[in-house]
């Protein structure tokens, strides 16, 4: 599939975020990494990328300006991530990628597997994650949060993908997870108490789960698995910044 749009969500959470205390900045997405504020690093791999066209920034209005050699169109965020992605979906459609600022080490090569495996899944939506086993052979880095399946535990990506215009359910559903984010509990839990139930016993596998998700939010979903080592590295604390800088500096990313 060819004329991908994308959406960077780049918003703020509201209250003091670590990244941007840690870096002193007032938006975490203008964080220095490797010289440039974090979000060059995530517009610049999606300018470069050929299966990409359009590329729009949600940010909040009162934030710095993008980086001078950005060509992205500026969108005035929402009141969460979820309600960004809406409003990008229904101005860019679908096919649309969904990223996020905080992603310096996204590169090409992820964006093409990722992309490449969520049109063959045949599913209206996909989300990126990544294997354990993949993420370690990386070495060591920040503490993560693991969805354990039974096939593996696993990892987020904040890449997400839109094929086809019925995916935009999945993002309304996104909404009513956006509180459970970091609790896969919890998450599993909005899918139903058969699934919940697999999930505590370590009998759900990571299709599975998708295929509930799916149910859940009214269209087919996927779960691609990227055998990319930095793929789930995003930066939401000062470690993570931290490690990002030390990627990016050794040329890792």
């Amino acid at each position: 599939m060819s004329g991908w749009s994308a959406l960077v969500l780049a918003g703020s959470r509201g209250g003091a975020d670590p990244v941007a205390q840690a870096a002193g900045v007032s938006h975490k997405a203008f964080a220095e990494i490797a010289g440039r504020p974090m979000i060059a690093h995530v517009l610049s791999t999606l300018a470069a990328a050929p299966m990409v066209g359009r590329v729009a920034v949600s940010i909040e209005a009162g934030a710095p300006p993008l980086p001078g050699d950005a060509a992205a169109l500026r969108l005035d965020a929402a009141a969460s991530p979820a309600l960004s992605a809406l409003d990008g979906f229904d101005r860019l459609g679908a096919p649309l990628l969904i990223v996020t600022a905080d992603h310096p080490l996204m590169t090409q090569a992820m964006l093409a597997d990722f992309l490449a495996d969520a049109t063959a899944s045949g599913a209206a939506v996909a989300a990126a994650v990544a294997r354990r086993s993949v993420i370690e052979r990386g070495g060591p880095g920040p503490r993560r949060t693991w969805l354990r399946f039974s096939d593996g535990a696993a990892s987020g990506c904040n890449m997400f993908a839109v094929m086809r215009p019925e995916g935009r359910a999945a993002i309304a559903f996104w909404r009513r997870l956006e509180a459970q984010r970091k609790n896969p509990l919890a998450m599993a839990r909005t899918l139903g108490p058969l699934t919940l139930a697999r999930y505590a016993l370590g009998a759900l596998s990571a299709a599975a789960a998708a295929r509930a998700l799916g149910r859940a939010a009214g269209c087919a979903a996927a779960l691609v698995a990227l055998d990319h080592p930095d793929a789930a590295h995003d930066v939401d604390k000062a470690s993570d910044l931290a490690f990002a800088r030390r990627r990016l500096t050794q040329g890792g990313g």
